[in-house]
C-alpha cells in the first residue's frame, strides 16, 4: 500500500465554499457509483514571480522566447514522468498527455498538469484510505425552502508520497457535484433597513433606456481607436485585429437541436448583418470533449448559452475583423463535466490558433481557501496566460458586494480575481434623454441643464464632453450599474430576482490573496467594507458599461433573434475587444502584443488621467444573510449592509473607470515605446531604498502646489530649501485630467469656459543636482509620494500630504522617446487655447535637463537667439505654431526629432509682444521674483500663462502636449 501525505487545506469546504464559516457536512452514505476527472498539477521548475513583477518590456523581451520560457516555468520535466509512471502503476487512467490544444483535456509538462480518472474503485487509491465519498441531504439556508443534495469528502485529501514528493500540489475537479454548501454560520452581523425605491441612481430609465449596438457603444461613448473606414470591414482602410479567444465552458457554439455548432456561422453573420456588417464572421470552434445547448431549469436560471451569445455579439461588432475562437472546454465525452477551469486551460494553451487576448464571464468554484491545492491549480493557470503573454479579461461578476452568497459578509471570488487578469466592473451610461426619463438622476438633470458647477464638474470628470442639452443623444452621466430596488420588503429588480441573483457588478476586495504590486504602486491599500477591514486584491481593475439605462443588442440565446442583455458579462468582452484593437496599433508601430499589462493601465492612470473617465456615482451594496424580514429571489434574507460605493480615484465599484479608447491606446504606445526603447533615461527621482527620494539627474523642477487652504509648504533638494507655500487654489483649478481632455477636437469650448479663470496654488522653481535628497514638508508634515514609482519616469511625481493637498516636482522639458527610438521622427503637437489672445509657440532643443544650449542657461544674453537656431520645423513652413485661437483645439507636427532629444518650449503672446519661457529665470521679475509661466499636466503635457506677471495663474491659456508616438506606422493614434 503506498504511503500518502496529507495536502493541508484540502477539504470539502475548502473547495467552493470557505466562506461559509460553517461546520463541515457529516452523515449521509458513501457514493456507490461516480467518475470524476481530476487535474493534478505540479510545481513548477522555477518560480515566474521576479520575471512577472519585472517592468511590461523586460517581461516582453523574456517571453518572446517561449521556448525558454517553459523550459524554465513549466515542470520538471523527470517529475513529471515520475509522476505519470507512478500513476500506471496506481492502474489510474490519465488523458491526452502531450495531446495537441484541441484535446479534450491539456496534459504536458509545460502546463504542469495531468488529468486522471477517478471512480469508485480507486478514489482512496488517489486520495488516500481515508477519503470517500458521501452524499447527504442538507437543509436549503432559507427556512421552509427544503433540502438540497450535497456530495462531500471528509476532512482533508491526501496523495501518496510518490505523486507529493514529485511537486503535485495542485488539485482540481472536472465536476458539478462540489458546489457552494448551502449551509451558513454567519458571525455576529446586525441587518440594516433598506431605503424605499432605487438602491443606486442611474439604472431606472424604463421606456427611455438605450438599446445600442455594441460598436456604437465602443466608438460613440468609449472613443476606441478603430472606427469608420478603420472599423468598416468592406473599406481597404479596415484594420486586422487579432483573434480573440472566447471562453464559453460547455454550450461552445452549440445551438438548440444542433450540438456540433455547424449552423452557429450563418447565426452570427445575420447578427452581423443587422449590425450593418456584411462581410462573414471567421468563428472556430475548439470542443475536444464535445459540446451541448443547455435547457435552463427555469426562466430567471443562469444559461450559459446566453452568456455565450452575449459575448459573440459584443465581440464581432466591435472587432468585425476579429476571428473568434469559442472554447468549450472538456465537454462531455468520458465523463467530463466541461467545467470552466477546463475551458480557461484550453484557450491559455491553445498553440494553433494563439489568440492574443481572451475573455470570459464564467467562474468556477468562486471560493476556494487560500493556501489550498484549488487555489494553488487556479492561480498556476493565469501565471501560465501571462507567460503565454495573453490578455486575459475576466468580469467581476453580477452578484455585488454579496457575491450572492448568504454569509452577510462583502465576499469576492477567490479563483476569478487572479492579479494577471484585468477585472471587468459594471456601469450604467445615460444619455441626456434617458436621463430624463430617469426619476433618480433628476436632481442631477435639472443642475446639468441649469449650469451648475459643481455638478457639471463631477460630469467632466465622469466623461461628459458637451454642455447638456434637454433631452439629447449625448452621454451626459455614467453611473455604477446597480438594478436592485426596494418595494416594502421585497428586493427585486425589473426582471423579478433580488440580491440572490445578479443585478449588480462584483466589487470590493479579495482577500483570499494580497493586492497586487500594481495596486500597491498606485497607493492602495484594499480593505474590506465590514468591521473585520480584511486587507486583499481590490476589484475590479477598470469598468463599462453594463446595462442599467444602456443595453447591448446582441443575439439570444439560441442565436436566432436580437435582444436587449445586459451585465459584466458585456463590458467584459468590450474591454477585450478594445485589449485587441490596441494591440493591431502595437504591431503596426513595431510593438509586441500587450499580453499580461495591468500594470500599465495603472500607469496610464497615474500619467494620462484622461485615459479613464472617473464613476463616482452610485454602490453595489447587496450583501445578506439568509432568513429575516425581507424578501428576495422568493426566500427570506436579512440585509447586512456592507458594500462599496463610487468615489473620485480608483473605487471598488468602478476600478480606475471606464475606457477612452483613443486617449488610452496612446498612453499606453507612450509607456511601451518608453520601457522598451528608453530604459536609460534617467527618472525624476528615485527611491533611495529607505523610504525617501533622491533627483535622478541635475534639473530645474517645476514645484507646483494643489491646497485647498492656504498652507505651509517647503521642499528640501540636497542642503537647499525652497518656499512652496501656497494660498488655496480655486474650486475648480484645471486638473491633469481635464487639461488632457480639453485637447479632444471634439470637446466643447462652452464647456471648458464654464472654468476658466480658477487659479492653481503656488508655483516656484527649484535647480537640483543629480542625487540630491529630495522631499516635501506639508504644514510641517512629511508627505508621501505614493505614484511616483509610476510617474517619475514621465517627468514628474506628486507628494501627497492629504485630500486635495498634493505638491507635484515635473521636469520643465519633455524628453523625445520616440516610437522605436527612431531618429528624424515627425512629433504631434496638440494644443488647446483658452484665451483670447494672438499665442505662437516655439520648440526647440536645448542640451540638458536645466534648458541650458551651448553653455548658455536661460534668461543669459543670447540664450534666446540661441533657441531660435534649435527651433524644430514645423510641418508646413516656420519654426513656430500659431495657436489655434480661443477656445479652440488644434494640432501640429514639428520635424526632425531624434530619440532622447530634450525638447523645451517658448509662448509668444503676439497681442501683447511677450515672450515666456518654461525656465522662470528666463522671464518677467515681479516682486522680486521671476514668474514662472508652466504647470505640468501629465505626461508631456503642459498648460501656459500668457499674460505678463502671471495673469489669473489657472494655466489653461495654451493647454500644450508633445505626442512621440502617434506617428508610427499608419499614425492611426494621430
Amino acid at each position: 500500500m503506498p504511503t500518502y501525505v496529507e495536502l493541508a487545506n484540502s477539504s470539502y469546504l475548502d473547495f467552493a465554499s470557505w466562506r461559509t464559516n460553517a461546520d463541515a457536512p457529516s452523515g449521509g452514505t458513501p457514493l456507490s457509483t461516480f467518475s470524476i476527472n481530476v487535474a493534478l498539477v505540479l510545481d513548477r521548475a522555477n518560480d515566474p514571480t521576479d520575471l512577472l513583477a519585472s517592468n511590461w518590456a523586460t517581461r516582453q523581451a523574456a517571453l518572446a522566447d517561449q521556448g525558454a520560457i517553459w523550459s524554465t516555468y513549466g515542470a520538471d520535466p523527470t517529475a513529471y514522468t515520475n509522476v505519470v509512471s507512478a500513476l500506471a502503476d496506481l492502474h489510474i487512467t490519465t488523458y491526452d498527455i502531450g495531446g495537441t490544444a484541441d484535446a479534450q483535456y491539456i496534459s504536458s509538462p509545460e502546463s504542469r498538469t495531468i488529468w486522471v480518472n477517478v471512480t469508485q474503485d480507486n478514489f482512496t487509491t488517489l486520495f488516500g484510505p481515508g477519503a470517500t465519498l458521501m452524499t447527504v441531504d442538507v437543509a436549503s439556508p432559507s427556512p421552509g425552502t427544503g433540502t438540497q443534495t450535497v456530495h462531500y469528502w471528509s476532512g482533508n485529501l491526501s496523495l501518496p508520497a510518490e505523486l507529493a514528493d514529485n511537486g503535485v500540489t495542485g488539485l482540481w475537479f472536472d465536476s458539478g457535484d462540489f458546489g457552494q454548501y448551502p449551509d451558513y454560520a454567519p458571525p455576529p452581523t446586525p441587518g440594516v433597513t433598506l431605503p424605499q425605491g432605487w438602491q443606486s441612481p442611474g439604472n431606472s430609465a424604463g421606456t427611455a433606456t438605450v438599446n445600442a449596438n455594441p460598436q456604437t457603444i465602443a466608438q460613440d461613448y468609449y472613443n476606441f481607436p478603430l472606427a469608420g473606414s478603420l472599423w468598416d470591414p468592406t473599406s481597404p482602410d479596415a484594420v486586422m485585429t487579432g483573434a480573440i479567444g472566447l471562453v464559453e465552458p460547455g454550450v461552445g457554439t452549440a445551438l438548440p437541436g444542433d450540438p456540433t455548432g455547424s449552423g452557429f456561422q450563418a447565426a452570427l453573420d445575420a447578427y452581423r448583418t443587422s449590425m450593418g456588417i456584411s462581410t462573414s464572421a471567421n468563428v472556430i470552434s475548439v470542443a475536444g470533449g464535445g459540446q451541448e445547448y443547455p435547457t435552463p431549469s427555469s426562466p430567471t436560471a443562469f444559461n450559459p448559452a446566453g452568456e455565450r451569445s452575449l459575448d459573440v455579439g459584443v465581440v464581432t461588432a466591435v472587432n468585425p475583423q476579429s476571428t473568434l475562437v469559442v472554447y468549450a472546454g472538456s465537454g462531455t465525452a468520458n465523463g467530463a463535466h466541461g467545467n470552466a477551469f477546463t475551458a480557461y486551460q484550453s484557450a491559455f494553451w491553445d498553440t494553433i490558433n494563439n489568440p492574443a487576448v481572451i475573455t470570459s464571464s464564467f467562474n468556477y468554484a468562486s471560493l476556494s481557501a487560500p493556501g489550498s491545492p484549488f487555489l494553488i491549480a487556479s492561480n498556476g493557470l493565469y501565471v501560465d496566460a501571462a507567460l503565454r503573454n495573453i490578455s486575459v479579461f475576466n468580469d467581476a461578476g453580477d452578484g455585488g458586494s454579496g457575491e450572492t452568497f448568504g454569509n452577510g459578509l462583502p465576499n469576492a471570488s477567490s479563483t476569478h480575481n487572479s492579479p494577471y487578469a484585468v477585472i471587468v466592473g459594471g456601469t450604467s451610461i445615460s444619455t441626456g434623454s434617458a436621463a430624463q426619463g430617469d426619476s433618480t438622476l433628476s436632481d442631477l438633470v435639472d443642475d446639468a441643464n441649469a449650469g451648475d458647477l459643481p455638478t457639471l464638474w463631477q460630469l467632466i470628470a465622469g466623461g461628459l464632453m458637451q454642455l447638456p442639452a434637454s433631452g439629447d443623444a449625448n452621454r451626459l452621466v455614467e453611473t455604477v450599474w446597480n438594478r436592485y430596488y426596494v418595494d416594502g420588503t421585497s428586493i427585486a429588480n425589473p426582471r423579478g430576482t433580488g440580491y440572490i441573483h445578479n443585478n449588480t457588478g462584483a466589487s470590493g476586495v479579495d482577500i483570499s490573496q494580497l493586492a497586487p504590486a500594481y495596486q500597491v504602486a498606485f497607493g492602495l491599500d484594499p480593505m474590506t467594507s465590514d468591521p473585520s477591514q480584511q486587507p486583499g486584491r481590490g476589484i475590479p481593475d477598470v469598468s463599462a458599461n453594463a446595462g442599467g439605462n444602456m443595453l447591448y443588442v446582441v443575439p439570444n440565446a439560441a442565436m436566432t433573434e436580437n435582444q436587449n442583455d445586459d451585465g459584466t458579462s458585456a463590458a467584459t468582452p468590450l474591454w477585450a475587444s478594445l485589449a485587441s484593437q490596441i494591440n493591431a496599433v502595437f504591431t503596426d508601430q513595431g510593438l509586441p502584443n500587450l499580453g499580461y499589462m495591468n500594470d500599465l493601465l495603472y500607469t496610464a492612470a497615474v500619467i494620462s488621467p484622461a485615459s479613464f473617465s472617473d464613476i463616482t456615482i452610485g454602490n453595489s451594496t447587496s450583501s445578506f444573510l439568509y432568513g429575516g424580514g425581507y424578501t428576495s429571489d422568493g426566500v427570506d434574507i436579512t440585509p447586512t449592509g456592507y458594500g462599496y460605493s463610487a468615489a473620485s480615484g480608483y473605487d471598488l465599484v468602478t476600478g480606475l473607470g471606464t475606457p477612452n479608447g483613443v486617449l488610452l491606446a496612446r498612453a499606453l504606445t507612450e509607456i511601451a515605446h518608453s520601457q522598451i526603447y528608453f530604459g536609460s533615461v534617467p527618472d525624476l527621482i528615485d527611491s533611495n531604498g529607505t523610504g525617501g527620494w533622491t533627483s535622478g539627474t541635475a534639473q530645474t523642477l517645476l514645484l507646483q502646489t494643489t491646497a485647498t487652504a492656504s498652507a505651509t509648504v517647503a521642499v528640501q533638494t540636497g542642503t537647499d530649501t525652497t518656499d512652496a507655500s501656497s494660498t488655496a487654489h480655486g474650486p475648480y483649478a484645471w486638473t491633469s485630467q481635464l487639461a488632457q481632455q480639453s485637447l479632444q477636437s471634439d470637446f466643447d469650448s462652452d464647456l471648458l469656459a464654464l472654468f476658466d479663470g480658477q487659479a492653481q496654488g503656488s508655483l516656484t522653481q527649484a535647480v537640483v543636482a543629480s542625487g540630491d535628497s529630495v522631499s516635501v514638508t506639508f504644514n510641517g508634515n512629511t508627505t508621501v509620494a505614493a505614484q511616483a514609482s509610476l510617474s517619475a519616469s514621465s517627468g514628474f511625481a506628486d507628494f501627497y500630504a492629504d485630500s486635495g493637498n498634493t505638491v507635484r516636482l515635473a521636469q520643465s522639458v519633455a524628453v523625445a522617446e520616440t516610437a522605436n527610438g527612431a531618429d528624424d521622427f515627425t512629433v504631434v503637437v496638440r494644443m488647446r487655447q483658452v484665451a483670447g489672445a494672438d499665442l505662437s509657440l516655439m520648440l526647440y532643443e536645448v542640451d540638458d535637463y536645466n534648458g541650458t544650449i551651448g553653455g548658455l542657461a536661460p534668461g543669459q544674453a543670447g540664450y534666446a537667439a540661441a533657441a531660435a537656431t534649435r527651433a524644430y520645423a514645423v510641418t508646413g513652413g516656420g519654426t513656430t505654431i500659431a495657436g489655434p485661437g480661443d477656445g479652440n483645439a488644434g494640432q501640429a507636427q514639428i520635424t526632425g526629432v531624434d530619440a532622447g532629444d530634450l525638447i523645451a518650449m517658448q509662448l509668444t503672446n503676439v497681442t501683447n509682444d511677450d515672450t515666456f519661457w518654461a525656465f522662470s529665470q528666463a522671464n518677467e521679475v515681479v516682486g522680486g521674483e521671476n514668474v514662472a509661466h508652466l504647470w505640468n499636466y501629465g505626461a508631456n503635457t503642459w498648460g501656459w500663462e500668457d499674460l505678463y506677471g502671471g495673469g489669473d495663474r489657472d494655466f489653461n491659456d495654451l493647454v500644450v502636449q508633445l505626442d512621440f508616438t502617434s506617428t508610427a506606422g499608419h499614425g492611426w493614434l494621430i
